[in-house]
């Protein structure tokens, strides 16, 4: 089944993502605020509107790819002109409670809401193998699902309004914290006159076996594709794991849980990010580790 599909956010993500709809046979309508995001999506058969409401005006469904909840809460107090019963899927990432507003303000409106944050980066989005964690009911996530596939490789239903959003935050606070462990154990290595090569090569094939060594190293060398080998070029920008630990961080205060590790991790990207760092991939953590360490 294809869809009239307006698409709003056609950022780094957004922008491949709605250019995946486009090849699926998708008619995607979308919009941005940056102009050079347009010109893009346009080149990749994206129909431009010259606002968001006008990128949804008659869409069945309707995807927002934001930077933070107040966007999508602003968004969809915007986009009512969708068609009535429009099926809206946020695929931002943002707090499980802002996700559930934004989903009752879809549902007043008269329309169905799903969120559908995402896991693979730029180059997930590009290649389309984003993994997709999705709050919703059964019947949504039925119709959500195959326009999801069309833009990643695993799509997982999480369970009702919010439960799309638990899953991410959780999910990079692992990496978060993963990334974090695997950096400062290259550091040790490097202390301890190891090379990074010999590391990569045992920790890959044993217990210390993780997607921040395999698919994302943060040292040049062992993994040709990660970011370290383009000087720390962001595939996921430490600013946006920031943002994320963040949310995990502000989860567990809320709900008395501990996560001690996941406050620390949120702590150090926090500081990484507020200066030059906030615009490097995650992955380049192990920079300001390395200098605390000399």
């Amino acid at each position: 089944m294809t869809h009239r599909i307006g698409f709003v956010g056609l950022g780094n993500m957004g922008g491949p993502m709605a250019a995946n709809l486009v090849k699926a046979g998708h008619r995607v309508t979308g919009y941005d605020l940056a102009e050079a995001a347009r010109t893009r999506a346009a080149d990749h058969g994206v129909a431009v509107a010259a606002s968001a409401a006008e990128a949804v005006t008659g869409a069945d469904l309707v995807i927002t790819m934001l930077p933070t909840g107040r966007h999508v809460l602003d968004a969809y107090q915007e986009l009512t002109v969708a068609a009535r019963g429009a099926l809206f899927v946020d695929c931002s990432t943002i707090a499980v409670g802002d996700a559930r507003v934004a989903a009752d303000l879809a549902r007043v409106a008269g329309h169905r809401a799903v969120d559908a944050p995402v896991s693979g980066g730029v180059a997930g989005a590009e290649a389309a193998s984003l993994t997709f964690m999705v709050g919703a009911d059964d019947p949504d996530f039925a119709e959500a699902e195959p326009v999801l596939a069309a833009m990643g490789r695993r799509v997982v239903h999480c369970g009702a309004s919010g439960a799309g959003q638990a899953a991410k935050v959780c999910n990079n606070m692992i990496l978060g914290i993963s990334m974090i462990a695997v950096s400062e154990a290259f550091v040790l290595g490097e202390s301890l006159g190891l090379s990074h090569q010999a590391l990569f090569d045992v920790a890959s094939t044993a217990s210390g076996q993780c997607w921040a060594l395999t698919s994302n190293c943060p040292v040049p060398g062992p993994v040709p594709g990660s970011p370290a080998n383009r000087d720390y070029a962001a595939g996921f920008a430490a600013a946006l794991m920031a943002k994320d630990l963040g949310l995990a961080a502000d989860a567990a205060t809320a709900l008395a849980v501990p996560a001690e590790l996941g406050r620390q991790a949120a702590e150090l990207y926090a500081a990484f990010a507020a200066g030059e760092g906030g615009a490097l991939d995650f992955s380049a953590i192990i920079t300001t580790l390395r200098e605390d360490a000399a």
